[in-house]
């Protein structure tokens, strides 16, 4: 079976994704910080038919994101799509949204770490077995800020615009190789009941997108508005 492992997955968009995949015939490798909410994912997967397992690490501690997706690998034999997609979680020291004109080295630096050098750490760890493969996909997700930068997110939308200009360079990079690599970036609000006068759209409706990305492998990136 080929395996899909999520980078950041939760109970929104994490799930939807893994459901999207898992209904194909994809088995389900999970990673986050907290194992409890890991575990509630798989068991909901394990009971819709959805071979799952969980991996618990956190992306700011590159090492352990490393010895995650490895032992997903040792579990499942290949991982076939990353997914990278964490929400920022709370309490993290520094990580405040700021205008362009506020953002400094200091509160620039952890969105960065996070956001990008996360998804760069992910990719090392999966990407080598791809390339010997000639096959596999890499989907990093961001929101609209990365493409169309929002003043309020001045330092957030920073380290999403690394992350996307890296993702297109792998992309370039990538091509004729077998593995894909293409950024996402979510437009919309999440979910349902978002602020007046911002589109909305629940996990549900925007996950079918990733499997059309994965099946078609045709673009470099797209921008979901809903």
């Amino acid at each position: 079976m080929p395996t899909l492992v999520i980078v950041g997955a939760g109970p929104g968009m994490g799930l939807a994704i893994a459901r999207t995949f898992g209904s194909r015939g994809f088995d389900v490798a999970l990673i986050a910080r907290t194992k409890g909410k890991l575990d509630a994912l798989t068991d909901q997967l394990r009971q819709e038919g959805v071979v799952a397992a969980a991996f618990p690490a956190d992306v700011l501690d590159r090492p352990s994101l490393t010895a995650a997706l490895d032992a997903a690998r040792a579990r499942f034999g290949t991982l076939d799509v990353l997914e990278y997609s964490p929400a920022p979680h709370s309490p993290v020291p520094g990580f405040t949204t700021v205008p362009p004109s506020e953002v400094t080295v200091e509160n620039v630096q952890p969105q960065i770490e996070y956001t990008f050098y996360g998804a760069v750490a992910a990719a090392r760890a999966v990407l080598p077995a791809m390339r010997e493969a000639g096959a596999g996909t890499l989907i990093f997700t961001t929101g609209g800020g990365s493409v169309h930068p929002i003043p309020m997110l001045g330092n957030v939308n920073a380290a999403a615009g690394a992350l996307r200009n890296w993702t297109l360079n792998l992309h370039n990079e990538l091509t004729g190789s077998g593995v894909y690599a293409v950024h996402v970036a979510i437009n919309t609000w999440i979910g349902e009941g978002g602020p007046e006068g911002i589109p909305a759209a629940t996990p549900e409706q925007i996950a079918p997108l990733y499997w059309d990305l994965y099946e078609r492998r045709d673009r470099s990136e797209i921008v979901f508005n809903g």
